[in-house]
């Protein structure tokens, strides 16, 4: 048995699994308090972790943590939404605190991991698999292998920069098609028309979703309203997607993945307000020879794919 553990900014999971795609033999979920830090996380993964591993007969474990790390020496580098992880070393942590050997993986690595060998990517030599939530992040596996554990970073599609007036790496990807980049954008947008007196029916819908307040309306509100027709919502994620299919596009002309795989809440809306104006983005930006050479494809694993991908990564497939 093998022990996979995820690292969020909001939420820790361990599971315990084979590491080849079937059902947990067990599974915990804990809530992260970011005011207790990676100490508190610590903490709760040494409570739960012994037990799991002392329960099950462990034999190895891995992780998928959610920021950059330095995945061939085991180390952490920083969390962008937890402090306490900075240049941690947590492999060796595990190690010395569950007693059993430790791999560390970032967590779009591992859940490209394993969308490709149990998940939409499956049977494909070359997966690219891109979460579009929170933020935006990238993994990228080549023969069940994830590609640049040698490396500080790599295949981080959110960190591109759309344009040569991006000059700054805040504007990113990221910055304009993840959750609050959309949020943002449609915010702006309601306000341009508050103040040009353009109340129209979406218009309307929308002021209604935050009570009137702009600022408190979130992505998964404006997310609603699109699938329920609202043509303002629409164009935002019409904007959005065109911003992810250009980084999808370029990603594909560089590397030509035979299959990308797109996962996180924001792609949750589905086929027509997400999924066909971004295969239409990308089909109009990539290397016309690639057109036809790729699949697009929503994410199978749902939201224990990070634990799927470290059990494999502890297994060694």
């Amino acid at each position: 048995m093998f022990l996979g553990i995820e690292i969020g900014g909001t939420k820790l999971q361990l599971g315990v699994g084979l590491g080849d795609g079937s059902d947990f033999v067990a599974l915990e979920r804990r809530d992260v308090d970011i005011a207790r830090g990676g100490q508190g996380i610590r903490e709760q993964i040494r409570e739960v972790g012994r037990k799991l591993v002392a329960d099950h007969q462990v034999q190895r474990a891995a992780y998928g943590f959610g920021g950059p790390i330095f995945g061939s020496r085991g180390i952490v580098q920083t969390s962008h939404q937890v402090a306490g992880w900075d240049d941690f070393p947590l492999s060796q942590w595990t190690e010395t605190e569950l007693g059993v050997p430790t791999k560390l993986g970032n967590d779009c690595d591992v859940a490209a991991l394993a969308e490709a060998n149990f998940g939409a990517g499956r049977g494909a030599r070359s997966v690219f698999y891109v979460t579009v939530g929170t933020g935006i992040g990238g993994g990228l596996v080549f023969d069940r292998q994830i590609h640049g554990t040698d490396r500080p970073a790599s295949a981080e599609i959110g960190h591109l920069r759309p344009g040569l007036d991006c000059v700054t790496s805040k504007q990113t990807i990221e910055s304009q098609a993840a959750g609050p980049g959309i949020a943002l954008a449609t915010q702006g947008r309601l306000e341009a028309l508050r103040i040009a007196g353009d109340a129209t029916r979406d218009f309307q819908d929308l002021r209604e979703r935050c009570h009137g307040d702009f600022l408190c309306l979130t992505t998964k509100s404006i997310g609603e309203a699109a699938v329920a027709g609202n043509l303002l919502a629409r164009e935002q994620y019409r904007k959005a997607t065109q911003v992810l299919g250009w980084g999808i596009a370029q990603l594909i002309t560089l590397v030509a993945p035979e299959v990308v795989v797109v996962g996180g809440g924001v792609s949750l809306v589905g086929e027509e307000v997400f999924f066909a104006p971004l295969r239409t983005a990308v089909q109009q930006y990539v290397f016309p020879p690639l057109r036809n050479a790729y699949r697009l494809v929503p994410a199978e694993l749902g939201e224990t794919v990070v634990v799927h991908g470290a059990l494999a990564l502890a297994r060694g497939n």
